[in-house]
């Protein structure tokens, strides 16, 4: 008999809770971290999903190490693309391309998701591949079309770097450069990168004034008859889990996402459902940056996805009117977080 795919079922048990518990309207909190490091967490967020292993707590030196190597591009082989050349701050915590570019040039087929409210994810990649930001991290470091390194020449690359060592020392009790101490820096790092208190958390937590009657009428849409919280759903707006809209099924040889780390093939053409904040820093949209515009996503679904043989089952036509396409986009517009980007850090010589 089949087992059952328990970490699916517990993702949509998890997301499916936290927007029945009305955590998705909870008040500003703080999170505890170890040496006293407390993390702002902005109201609409709940804290206590937010992913962190107990072998790599929160920390101040950890997060000051993985900021500035977040921004060093002497992890790359040639020493010219950093995380944060895919994933910029200033962009919503992408590259705002189609596909990213890497080393010498070479583009990949997959759009850069943001790192916003990642540590909230189970699952990292469109396809899912990375149970961590850990992992994760390790990902760009040795892909040719990235970084295209080795995780041994990266860190032999930062050991090098004399002024990384007391920070390596104060953040982990060495100052020697392994490469779970770089990603385990870089993720504390990424845990920090949160968005929320939004128009529409302030609108959930009691400010009526905080919507437009537009953003209000599409909030209305999204909860109703656009059938959006089929798979935005919670505080984070995901299921985190995998759909086929049909984008970029129709190539000759599409990408079939979740299938190639499943092999079932429900999977074929599946990707991991986003958030929806911040949309608007972060365009353009799907696994392949195919879909250039808010507009552009909502007659996609309206049409109900493109056709092909995986098409998951929740997308139908939505048959929505021309006002209620524009309430539904000032409705997405309203979940733009109050965060500013932060300048780079100076780094280590």
């Amino acid at each position: 008999m089949k087992q059952p795919n328990l970490i699916g079922i517990l993702a949509a048990l998890v997301f499916a809770s936290t927007l029945c518990s009305g955590a998705l309207a909870s008040e500003p909190s703080v999170l505890q971290g170890a040496d006293g490091y407390e993390l702002k967490v902005p109201l609409g967020l709940d804290p206590d999903a937010l992913s962190v292993p107990t072998a790599n707590p929160l920390s101040a030196a950890k997060v000051e190490l993985g900021e500035m190597l977040y921004f060093d591009a002497r992890l790359s082989s040639d020493g010219t693309i950093a995380c944060s050349s895919c994933h910029d701050p200033a962009k919503g915590f992408t590259d705002q391309k189609q596909v990213s570019s890497g080393v010498n040039g070479k583009t990949g087929t997959r759009n850069s998701p943001t790192v916003i409210n990642t540590a909230f994810n189970i699952f990292q990649f469109w396809d899912g591949r990375a149970p961590s930001l850990e992992e994760q991290a390790k990902g760009p470091i040795a892909n040719p079309v990235e970084m295209a390194s080795t995780l041994d020449v990266s860190v032999q690359n930062i050991a090098k770097i004399a002024g990384y060592r007391p920070y390596f020392e104060k953040a982990f009790g060495d100052h020697v450069v392994t490469i779970d101490h770089v990603v385990d820096a870089i993720a504390s790092y990424e845990r920090t990168v949160l968005s929320g208190n939004s128009q529409w958390d302030r609108f959930i937590d009691g400010d009526k004034t905080a919507l437009s009657e537009s953003a209000q009428r599409g909030l209305h849409l999204f909860e109703g008859k656009a059938l959006c919280t089929r798979c935005h759903v919670g505080f984070n707006l995901t299921d985190g889990l995998f759909h086929n809209l049909g984008v970029g099924m129709g190539a000759e040889s599409p990408d079939l996402g979740r299938f190639v780390v499943s092999k079932e093939e429900k999977d074929k053409g599946a990707f991991k459902t986003p958030t929806l904040r911040d949309l608007q820093r972060t365009a353009p949209y799907m696994h392949d940056g195919s879909v250039k515009t808010i507009e552009e996503v909502i007659d996609l679904y309206d049409r109900g996805g493109e056709k092909n043989p995986w098409l998951d089952p929740k997308m139908e036509p939505l048959k929505l009117s021309a006002d209620e396409k524009e309430d539904l986009a000032a409705f997405l517009r309203s979940l733009e977080g109050d965060w500013k980007p932060a300048p780079a850090p100076k780094l280590p010589e």
